[in-house]
């Protein structure tokens, strides 16, 4: 019997300072380049300027790393950069929270996404 991978724990991988630092850095590159933005249940859809391909592709890189218990899906045409994360549905609860880093908005509390995503700043 093969065996089957087990799904990524569903918790952030960042201690909470670089989790901070990973939302400014994404909320900056939102302010300049992000087009619209569009919620569907567990997955948010993202339309980038074709000019931040670079910064998005690092930000879908490092995302990866960091929340492996998402899927991030990335479309690259002449008009438009487009990135689809999903979120399992065992995080259902924590769905708003864990989309909020990449709202049209960066406002938000400084330490709510971090601790409903499930990181755990404090054993870092």
């Amino acid at each position: 019997m093969p065996e089957t991978a087990e799904p990524a724990p569903i918790a952030c991988a960042l201690d909470i300072g670089s989790f901070q630092r990973r939302s400014d850095w994404i909320a900056d590159l939102n302010r300049h380049a992000l087009r619209m933005s569009v919620r569907d249940d567990l997955r948010l859809t993202l339309a980038y300027d074709p000019s931040a391909v670079h910064d998005v592709r690092r930000m879908v890189e490092a995302e990866r790393i960091c929340c492996a218990f998402l899927d991030f899906e990335v479309s690259e045409r002449a008009d438009v950069i487009a990135v689809t994360i999903t979120a399992p549905e065992g995080a259902r609860e924590a769905a708003e929270a864990l989309f909020a880093p990449f709202a049209l908005q960066s406002e938000r509390k400084p330490d709510a996404a971090a601790s409903t995503c499930g990181c755990d700043s404090e054993s870092r």
